[in-house]
């Protein structure tokens, strides 16, 4: 059974020795729920591998803490070891430091200023259907009801404010199919997105202030698909793109801005998932951004917070590991980074 009396740093390490890849949690979960379960001023839920644990104090206020258990496929890189201040191991900076300091704040902080609840979820790096948030959501909304929220993603110990939203869209090409000996009776596809290309290289992105945050754009080329045979000219050639957008677009604005770009192609939309505004104005999150110091940021990516502003909860990113090592085989956190992390929440939920 996982001991939450031990130092956020051997705690750390003990969770990232529990390997939890995609769609394998239960033990992890089973785990956490255990621990949980054994502190008499929490009330605990359960849905599939995510686990939820909320204070009922009748506070005025109630803030979410969250964190994902899953990790990317396992590399070589279990059990954890130690060099220094530094923690190596599959999960340790995404994001299971960030867990154990959210486990940390549920063992020690028996009475905070603010009822909190506590969501520790599955399947958050794999297709969005199976994300645990998304399950709850659907079936429980009432557990996510909040204030203010925090997900513990890696940050590198800085508030990073709302998401970036993402789609993907085929912008097709079409010709005319020939006998490949015979070319000039046909007109040729993949060639015919060199227009697409030029106006993708001639793109400026731009980069809004939002709430206070600076965000920067992009739209990108990911893939292109054409080709019948090694002796037919194509009649058809796609190219996917991939446009992040700031949360001052909505989903539907960002379609639209790809559909202006890309004016005179067929365009189709295969994926998509709105922004997320910082929330940095609440005065919950006010109190968030003393208690941790520091400049807020943009997040530059889609993650969860998104979830959470769907649901009227305004949200940001915050936490100890550092978003470039992870999923990296040689990931890993700093231990300062944690105890860092858990004194400045711990402050947050106290003074």
């Amino acid at each position: 059974m996982l001991d939450l009396t031990q130092d956020v740093r051997t705690l750390t390490a003990a969770i990232v020795d529990i390997e939890s890849v995609s769609g394998a949690e239960r033990l992890l979960a089973d785990e956490v729920a255990r621990a949980l379960g054994a502190l008499p001023h929490l009330t605990i839920d359960r849905s599939g591998e995510t686990v939820v644990a909320r204070t009922t104090f009748g506070r005025p206020e109630r803030v979410l803490i969250a964190g994902h258990l899953d990790t990317v496929p396992v590399h070589g890189n279990l059990p954890s070891r130690v060099e220094g201040d530094l923690l190596y191991g599959c999960g340790t900076s995404d994001m299971k430091a960030g867990v154990a300091v959210a486990l940390k704040l549920a063992a020690t902080v028996p009475a905070p200023n603010r009822d909190v609840t506590y969501v520790f979820y599955d399947c958050e790096e794999i297709e969005a259907e199976r994300n645990g948030l998304t399950r709850v959501a659907r079936d429980h909304a009432d557990w996510l009801a909040a204030d203010f929220a925090v997900l513990m993603e890696p940050t590198d110990g800085v508030i990073e404010g709302g998401c970036q939203g993402t789609l993907r869209a085929d912008v097709l090409v079409t010709g005319r199919r020939a006998h490949s000996a015979r070319s000039w009776f046909g007109v040729n596809a993949i060639h015919g997105i060199e227009p697409v290309l030029a106006r993708l290289n001639a793109y400026q992105a731009r980069q809004p202030v939002v709430d206070g945050l600076r965000y920067h754009e992009g739209l990108n080329a990911v893939g292109v698909r054409g080709g019948v045979a090694g002796n037919v000219i194509p009649d058809s050639c796609v190219v996917t793109v991939n446009y992040r957008f700031a949360p001052d677009l909505s989903l539907e604005q960002a379609r639209e801005h790809v559909r202006e770009v890309f004016d005179g192609f067929e365009v189709s939309f295969t994926d998509g998932a709105p922004a997320a505004r910082p929330g940095l104005t609440h005065p919950v999150a006010a109190a968030f951004a003393a208690a941790v110091g520091g400049e807020p940021r943009a997040k530059l990516g889609w993650t969860d917070v998104a979830r959470f502003a769907a649901l009227g909860v305004p949200a940001v990113n915050y936490g100890p590991g550092d978003p470039n090592l992870a999923h990296q085989q040689g990931e890993y956190v700093s231990l300062s980074r944690i105890v860092e992390s858990e004194r400045a929440m711990v402050d947050w939920l106290t003074k």
